[in-house]
C-alpha cells in the first residue's frame, strides 16, 4: 500500500538466542498511493529511494522521513534543509516518528504449522 516502515533490529543482533528480544518500529511514512516495489537506502547522504510500481521514483529522509522530490524534477536535490514537511501531491499523511518512550504494543497471532483440510 506503499508504505516505508524502519524497524530496529539491533537486540536480534547482539544477541541472537535470547528469544525475548523485540523487533521495534522506530519510523513509518507512506510513500506512495501504490504498491512500493523497490528501495535503497544510501548511508553516505542518508536518504531512502522508493519506487512504486505506478513508475514514480522519489527520494526521501532516512531518519525522518522527510520528502525530498522526486526524479525527473526540474529543481535540484535540497538536502540541507530537512525541517520543511512536504507531501507528494498523492499523500496526504506526514510521517510517524515511534518514540522510544512509548509503550510496547504487543500483539500476539497464531499461525499453526499444520495442515488444516477443512480449510
Amino acid at each position: 500500500e506503499g508504505h516505508i516502515m524502519c524497524w530496529n533490529i539491533t537486540s536480534f543482533l547482539e544477541d541472537p538466542q535470547n528469544t525475548n528480544n523485540k523487533i521495534k518500529e522506530e519510523l513509518c511514512w507512506r510513500a506512495h498511493s501504490n504498491e512500493v516495489v523497490d528501495l535503497f537506502h544510501e548511508e553516505e547522504k542518508n536518504v531512502v529511494v522508493t519506487a512504486s510500481i505506478d513508475g514514480s521514483v522519489r527520494l526521501w529522509h532516512a531518519m525522518n522521513g522527510c520528502y525530498l522530490g522526486y526524479f525527473g524534477q526540474p529543481r535540484k536535490f535540497e538536502f540541507s534543509d530537512i525541517s520543511r514537511l512536504i507531501l507528494p501531491c498523492d499523500v496526504n499523511v506526514f510521517p510517524t516518528v515511534i518514540r522510544k518512550e512509548s509503550k510496547h504494543i504487543e500483539k500476539k497471532t497464531e499461525y499453526p504449522l499444520m495442515l488444516d483440510r477443512n480449510k
